[in-house]
C-alpha cells in the first residue's frame, strides 16, 4: 500500500483493489448507474483521481457505506491488504434499516 497526501488513483482502479467490486467493469458500472459519491458529489466518470482523505459514498448490493480512503494500491491483494486501503465510517444494509423500523415502538398520540 503506498501511502500520502500527494498520491492518487482512479476511483474504477481503487474500487477493485479495495474489494468493493470484482472487476473493473463493475466498477464502471457502479459509476454510470450514479451509486458513487466522492466527497457527496456523485461520481460521472470512472477515471475521477481519489486520494487519502477522500470520503467515498458507496451503494452496492443492498448497502450503503460510507468510507474515508487511507491509500492506494498497485494490485488486488488480499482482503487483509485490502482493508488496509480505507476506514469505514458507516454501513448498514436495506434489511438491517427495515428490521430497526419494524423494531421500533409505534408513536403515541
Amino acid at each position: 500500500m503506498r501511502k500520502g497526501k500527494d498520491l492518487s488513483q482512479r476511483i474504477d482502479k481503487w474500487l477493485v483493489y479495495a474489494r468493493f467490486v470484482k472487476h473493473r467493469a463493475d466498477a464502471q458500472a457502479l459509476v454510470e448507474a450514479g451509486n458513487l459519491r466522492v466527497n457527496r458529489v456523485r461520481v460521472s466518470k470512472g477515471s475521477l483521481a481519489i486520494k487519502p482523505g477522500d470520503h467515498l459514498t458507496i451503494a452496492v448490493a443492498g448497502q450503503v457505506r460510507v468510507v474515508k480512503v487511507l491509500g492506494e494500491a498497485e494490485r488486488r491483494g488480499p482482503p487483509a491488504a485490502a482493508r488496509q486501503l480505507y476506514e469505514e465510517i458507516s454501513g448498514q444494509t436495506h434489511e438491517g434499516a427495515a428490521q430497526k423500523q419494524d423494531a421500533s415502538p409505534p408513536p403515541v398520540c
